[in-house]
């Protein structure tokens, strides 16, 4: 993709941001077939769309119609578990009966937020790629 200087996001930084979200995906899979984070399927399904939506915005150009469709599709089921996995730390909190992990860094509740930041943040990138018009 060239850069004609109409455009707010340049292709470099389109490809760190996607490469950057396929690292963080491949970072948290290790971590969780080293065996130093328990299994969680809520977990899955985040690192695993955070990671296919890095693969997504590489193919992310201006106009493009598959691209978005299969980002929002994904990116919005994820966003939904992860909001899922957010609001039972919140039932929690209400309840009174809420306490982070003693390491604090690989709470589900921290994580799931950290989680919709990021899916937002990638949906938002590759709305701002494709929405724009051809010229």
């Amino acid at each position: 993709m060239a850069h004609d200087g109409s455009m707010a996001i340049t292709p470099r930084l389109l490809y760190i941001a996607a490469g950057a979200a396929v690292l963080v995906s491949l970072l948290a899979w290790t971590v969780e077939w080293s065996g130093a984070a328990y299994v969680c399927p809520y977990c899955r399904v985040q690192r695993t769309v955070i990671g296919v939506l890095g693969v997504l915005t590489l193919f992310a150009r201006p106009g493009a119609l598959i691209v978005p469709w299969l980002s929002y599709a994904a990116g919005g089921f994820a966003f939904v578990v992860a909001a899922m996995q957010h609001f039972n730390g919140w039932k929690r909190i209400s309840a009174g009966d809420f306490s982070l992990n003693a390491q604090w860094y690989v709470d589900p509740w921290l994580l799931s937020g950290c989680a919709m930041l990021i899916l937002v943040a990638q949906l938002m990138l590759v709305q701002a790629t494709c929405g724009r018009r051809l010229r």
